[in-house]
Order: C-alpha cells, then sequence, then structure tokens
C-alpha cells in the first residue's frame, strides 16, 4: 500500500469517526441519511450545507429528523440527480458536436468530389491520336459527375437539414444546462453554481498564490417587507438588489443568490481593500434606490443590506471562506446592520470542517 493511499485512508476513517461522534451528539436518530448528512459536513464538500447547519444548530442545539431529511434532500439526493444530468448532457453534447463535424467534413468531401472531375476533364490530353478515346472518356466522366451531383443534392439538402436539427438541439440542451445553473427569481446564479464557483475560486487562489475575495450580502428587515407588504414586494425586493448588483459588476464576477434574501458576489483575484470598496458601491446604491408598490405607485422607503467581505488566506477552503464571509455579515448586522464588514476583524482561526 502506497504512502498516499494510507494516509487518504486514516484521512477518511478520521472523517468517519468525527460524523458519528457529530451525530451522536446533535442528532436524534442515527439513520443512513443522518450519517450521509455529517460525513458531508465534516469533509467540507457542501459549503451552504455546513452554513445551514451551523445555523440549526445555534439556533434549536440539535437537528431533527425533519432537518436531516430536508438537508439530505436538499444538499445530497439532489445534487446527485443534477449531477447524472448533467453528466448526460455533457456527453451529448459532445457527441452533436462529433456528427456536426464529420457532416461538415462530407460536405466539403463532395464539393470538393465535384470540383476534381470537372478539373479532370480540363487537364486530360487531347491529341490527335487519342481524340476519339478522349472524347469517350470526357462523356463518361461528365456523366458521372452529373449523376454523382445530382444525387449529392439530394444527400447535401437531408444532411443540412440534420445538421439545423442538431444545432437547435444542441442550442436547447445547453440553455437547459444554463437554466438548471439560474434563479429563476432574480436571474443570478443559483446555490448550485454558487458553490462550485466558489469552491473553484479558491482552489485557484491557492495554486496561484493570488488572493481572491467573497462578498456575503443579507437583505435588512427582509421579513418585514414580507409581513407588512406581502411576498410579491418581497420578491421585488429581492430583484432590486439583483440588477444593482449587475449595474455594478461585469465580467469575470459570479453572482449568485443562495439563500432566501442573502446573496453572494465572488472576486477572483481581487483584494480585500477593492472587494470592500466594490460591496460599498453596492450598499450605497441599493440604499439609494426607493422602492415603489407597483400596483398601487406608494413608495415603501428605501431598502438597506448588510455586507461581509471575506478574502482568501493561506489554508483556506470554501468552507472557511463563506464562514468567515458570514461572521463579518453578521457583524455588520450587530452593529447596526446597512454597513460592509471585512474580516479583518476576525481572527485566523483553525478550519474545523476538514481534517
Amino acid at each position: 500500500m502506497s504512502h498516499g493511499s494510507y494516509g487518504d485512508r486514516e484521512r477518511t476513517f478520521a472523517l468517519a469517526d468525527r460524523a458519528n461522534v457529530l451525530m451522536r451528539d446533535y442528532g436524534s436518530s442515527a439513520t443512513p441519511q443522518a450519517y450521509a448528512v455529517w460525513y458531508t459536513y465534516v469533509s467540507g464538500a457542501q459549503p451552504l450545507m455546513n452554513d445551514a447547519i451551523k445555523k440549526l444548530t445555534t439556533e434549536n442545539g440539535s437537528l431533527s429528523d425533519s432537518d436531516i431529511d430536508s438537508l439530505y434532500e436538499t444538499f445530497i439526493d439532489s445534487r446527485r440527480l443534477v449531477a447524472a444530468t448533467e453528466r448526460m448532457n455533457a456527453n451529448m453534447l459532445a457527441e452533436i458536436e462529433g456528427i456536426m463535424e464529420v457532416m461538415d467534413l462530407s460536405l466539403g468531401s463532395t464539393a470538393q468530389y465535384g470540383a476534381s472531375l470537372q478539373a479532370l476533364s480540363h487537364d486530360l490530353d487531347v491529341s490527335d491520336q487519342n481524340r476519339a478515346r478522349v472524347r469517350e472518356i470526357i462523356t463518361t466522366l461528365v456523366s458521372t459527375t452529373r449523376e454523382i451531383t445530382a444525387s449529392n443534392r439530394t444527400l447535401e439538402a437531408r444532411m443540412r437539414e440534420s445538421r439545423s436539427e442538431i444545432e437547435t438541439l444542441r442550442e436547447t440542451l445547453e440553455a437547459t444546462r444554463l437554466e438548471s445553473l439560474t434563479d429563476p427569481l432574480t436571474g443570478l446564479s443559483n446555490r448550485k453554481h454558487f458553490e462550485e464557483s466558489l469552491r473553484k475560486m479558491v482552489d485557484g487562489a491557492a495554486s496561484q498564490a493570488i488572493p481572491s475575495s467573497l462578498i456575503v450580502i443579507d437583505v435588512d428587515f427582509f421579513k418585514r417587507f414580507n409581513d407588512v407588504y406581502g411576498h410579491l414586494t418581497g420578491d421585488q425586493v429581492l430583484r432590486l438588489v439583483a440588477i444593482v448588483m449587475r449595474e455594478h459588476l461585469k465580467a469575470r464576477v459570479t453572482l449568485a443568490r443562495f439563500g432566501g434574501e442573502e446573496f453572494g458576489i465572488l472576486l477572483p483575484e481581487t483584494n480585500r481593500a477593492t472587494a470592500v470598496a466594490i460591496g460599498e458601491k453596492v450598499r450605497a446604491s441599493v440604499m439609494g434606490r426607493e422602492l415603489v408598490k407597483r400596483t398601487t405607485g406608494e413608495s415603501l422607503g428605501k431598502v438597506t443590506i448588510s455586507l461581509g467581505v471575506a478574502t482568501s488566506r493561506p489554508g483556506d477552503t470554501a468552507v472557511s471562506l463563506l464562514e468567515r464571509a458570514d461572521q463579518c455579515m453578521f457583524m455588520a448586522k450587530r452593529d447596526g446592520r446597512n454597513r460592509t464588514v471585512d474580516d479583518s476583524r476576525v481572527a485566523l482561526e483553525t478550519l474545523t470542517a476538514v481534517a
């Protein structure tokens, strides 16, 4: 057994032991779903699930069976189906691209064949001695060319029609893939895309030794908007925040809504000072908008947001970076809301989610 495989085996056992301890300390029963949830938690594979578990255990002190079922369905079971669907779509897209290449080559070959025959009819040596024979050859070539051309015209028409249909299918599959990564209410990236992009950004920051930043945004007093004015107005608030985020951030940035009133901005290769400046622009712009009820034109006042900014550090994972940004956002709430707090106020902590 190699040292690497031995180390992986020991780490797996360590994660399993820790999952069992947490399941016993915070769970109500030891089910396969509970073990899967806690093992995923200690492995750090699902940052947003870890965030949800921390909130539930902070509020309730433990996880009920219904909590476990909800976490398992949301973060583990549904992702398997989505991953399988994405793999199938990727394979289909690859096959389609291959078929389209073959069609293009075939269409090109047909045209080239016709051109070659035409050139041959011009290049034959027409000497007096073989004139009759040459005429016979040319007549045969012309006749054959006409037959092949007529046949190929039908084939080309069918191939072009098929190519058009396949291109439409490819576009439909691509649109479906993008839809699976998009929050339908705001048009921003959804939780799944946010998690994947966060993990890639943190890995990239570690490999390149260039800091990247994460901004977590929470709408202040969002429950009040829903309770007083209704969910349609609450949806309008969420769309407003999304619109402002798009106005201030463009290329190479992932904008996401990953919770009810929670948003995330991923800023690759961006230091803390720049990220804070970006966050402040978004915060000030949101506060500068007046919310108007569409049905009556009634002014509903200002919307404010609280922001937490975390910049990657050596040894960070997607889980630790998200946790730190969350801590900063909660500090902003405690400090009075409608402000941005960065992780220069959060001490460097030992990672506990990943062994």
